[in-house]
């Protein structure tokens, strides 16, 4: 076998996703023949002898297992537990508990579907945020939030100094509340269905806190396309093959990364009538070029026809000189 990455071969292996395998190196739990492995370092599992806390890592065998459990509230969603409080780990059965890893994670007060599997690749494709996989939750919180203030959260918050993607939010229909068992509108609370592709640590609890509504109840119910409204809490079973092929399809790539949140179109405001430009005089546009305005050209006089002789001109009358009243006039005599 060739080289490659050694969190890619713990994941491969179902000791952890490639995330928790980073941890894992970060915390120097893990060694490369005898020497502790750092972010980037490549092994050969064939040759190499890789371990994590002292156990030696084997290639895994067999075929990989993908399950999906309905986690109850007050349950962890991790392999084990200082606190020695109960894990998604006591709902599986025994034969099935080898190097099964939950993907992603649910917080301890909430329920829902969380999926668990040896197949680190597959792990990794469908928790991280930018292969695009959406969870959907149904969120109980306290009073009704407005839709201005709904359209904030949309557009996602600011979580240890990090902006969140953005998240849809709707109220939930009175279809979700049947198939749940007729859970209506209690009181001064509301339900909602928001749909995340990043899910930070107690994101939604928090997007609810700060506008003044939190949350009074948490579900999962849906990773990706993936639902089932019949599973009941703390029950599990296999995925079929169609479901994890699906699931595959779908966070097989990795997606464009979204910054802003969707916003609705705004309405064109009505364009008024442009009222028409008086024409300049040509004069006028070329000195507007630069250019000097033309002189007039002198009106000519119609060309005369052949033949027609032009009417001479017509003469004022000379004026006359006024005669002088001294004296007697000029020819006769005294």
């Amino acid at each position: 076998m060739s080289e490659e990455r050694i969190q890619r071969i713990l994941a491969r292996a179902g000791i952890a996703s490639r995330r928790q395998a980073e941890e894992l190196i970060r915390e120097a739990r893990v060694t490369v023949n005898g020497q502790v492995a750092g972010i980037g370092d490549k092994a050969d599992p064939a040759k190499d002898a890789i371990k994590v806390d002292g156990k030696r890592v084997h290639p895994h065998e067999g075929p990989y297992r993908y399950l999906l459990l309905n986690k109850p509230r007050g349950v962890m969603s991790t392999i084990s537990d200082p606190q020695e409080r109960k894990t998604v780990m006591d709902f599986v059965p025994a034969a099935f508990r080898k190097a099964l890893v939950p993907v992603g994670r649910l917080d301890f007060d909430s329920e829902g579907l969380i999926l668990l599997t040896d197949d680190g690749e597959f792990a990794q494709h469908v928790a991280h945020p930018r292969y695009g996989g959406s969870k959907t939750y149904e969120v109980k919180v306290k009073g009704e939030p407005s839709e201005a203030q709904l359209d904030l959260l949309r557009q996602g918050i600011v979580l240890e100094g990090e902006r969140t993607l953005p998240a849809r939010i709707v109220r939930r229909t009175k279809g979700h509340q049947r198939r749940r068992g007729g859970e209506g509108e209690e009181g001064h609370n509301t339900w909602w269905v928001v749909e995340l592709v990043q899910g930070r640590t107690r994101q939604i609890r928090e997007m609810f806190l700060r506008i003044g509504h939190p949350v009074q109840k948490l579900r999962r119910v849906a990773i990706g396309p993936l639902r089932d409204a019949h599973l009941l809490p703390g029950a599990i079973r296999e995925l079929s093959e169609r479901e994890v092929e699906t699931l595959r399809r779908i966070t097989a790539r990795p997606k464009k990364k979204k910054t802003e949140a969707p916003r609705e179109r705004a309405e064109k405001p009505i364009a008024r009538p442009k009222k028409a430009a008086k024409k300049k005089p040509l004069s006028a546009k070329r000195a507007a070029q630069g250019e000097p305005p033309k002189k007039a050209a002198p009106s000519k006089a119609p060309a005369r026809k052949a033949g027609v002789k032009r009417a001479p001109a017509k003469r004022s009358p000379a004026k006359r000189a006024p005669a002088k009243k001294d004296g007697p006039p000029r020819g006769r005599r005294p």
